[in-house]
């Protein structure tokens, strides 16, 4: 770890936020650090780290930006920065649990080592309301399956204004931060963390819309993570020898719990392999993403009956 008295000296030498970003950034190159936790390089994930430190929103507008990155901090600013650096070289912990904020579909969450750090590409669809597969039908119901820290359930509940939204884990720990979440952005009325083991506890519920990010890690990727993963909870990545563990059972558990025009969308990440020659005739679409992301696949209600017929008889 780096002395009290070297962080004393650093801090003389640095003074404007453009200082320690480029100091940052410096320490994180000579670390050779993985990025994947809200930012895919050095400079952004230091930008993010000094924002986040000094209150700031992540987004600044440009002339205001330039300005702010030359204004000088505060000793106990970069006292802090410095620490948070460290920490982030030394212990390969996310930005994110450093400052316990990430962001997703443009809202803020709190977020520590109970939840995953959120990075799904379900934000581009819940940007465009799911349009190619709902059309104009905006649902009443939505499910929310394997919510983590609440935040797909939360940018639902922002995007279809009058749904109601049940945001569903196994882990009472996750769930105590989803609970965190919800109150933060004043949505306990629309948003219900259920503590269910995938649909087993809501009997009786039925969905227009089923959306779920459930473990999907093989144990091939598992044992190649970067260090920076093993700070997240396993409960949530790991998903058996082909990831996809907790598939079967959602894909058998859904037509129960989605109504006549139901959608469920599930993803797989790198699995999406797996998929293709344990499932090679569920009749799935495969979703395209234009801000990157891959392993996200949809089904109706009717095909996935359709196709458990044929299976089971």
């Amino acid at each position: 770890m780096t002395s009290t008295i070297e962080n004393e000296t650093l801090v003389e030498d640095l003074h404007s936020m453009l200082d320690m970003v480029r100091w940052s950034v410096s320490c994180f190159n000579q670390a050779g650090l993985f990025y994947g936790h809200g930012t895919d390089n050095p400079w952004d994930e230091a930008v993010s780290l000094v924002l986040q430190l000094l209150h700031l929103p992540q987004n600044l507008p440009e002339q205001t930006g330039d300005q702010l990155f030359h204004s000088r901090l505060t000793k106990t600013e970069k006292l802090q920065i410095v620490e948070l650096v460290n920490r982030r070289v030394q212990e390969r912990i996310p930005v994110p649990y450093l400052t316990n904020q990430a962001w997703f579909c443009g809202l803020p969450f709190y977020v520590d080592e109970r939840v995953l750090i959120p990075r799904s590409p379900f934000a581009e669809l819940i940007h465009d309301h799911f349009a190619s597969w709902l059309g104009e039908h905006e649902p009443d119901n939505i499910l929310d399956l394997c919510t983590g820290g609440g935040c797909i359930a939360i940018a639902l509940a922002y995007a279809f204004e009058n749904a109601q939204v049940d945001a569903v884990d196994i882990s009472t720990d996750a769930l105590a931060v989803a609970d965190l979440n919800i109150t933060e952005h004043g949505l306990n009325h629309r948003v219900l963390p259920i503590q269910s083991d995938l649909m087993t506890a809501l009997q009786g519920q039925q969905y227009d819309l089923i959306v779920s990010n459930p473990p999907y890690v093989d144990e091939e990727d598992m044992a190649d993570l970067p260090q920076e993963f093993h700070h997240e909870p396993e409960l949530a990545l790991a998903a058996g020898h082909d990831g996809l563990d907790l598939v079967e059972s959602i894909l058998r558990q859904a037509p129960n719990h989605l109504t006549e025009h139901g959608w469920l969308f599930v993803e797989v990440g790198n699995s999406e392999v797996h998929m293709h020659s344990r499932y090679p005739e569920l009749p799935i679409q495969w979703i395209t993403f234009e801000n990157g992301g891959h392993g996200v696949f949809a089904i109706s209600k009717n095909e996935l009956v359709e196709y458990w017929r044929a299976v089971d008889h």
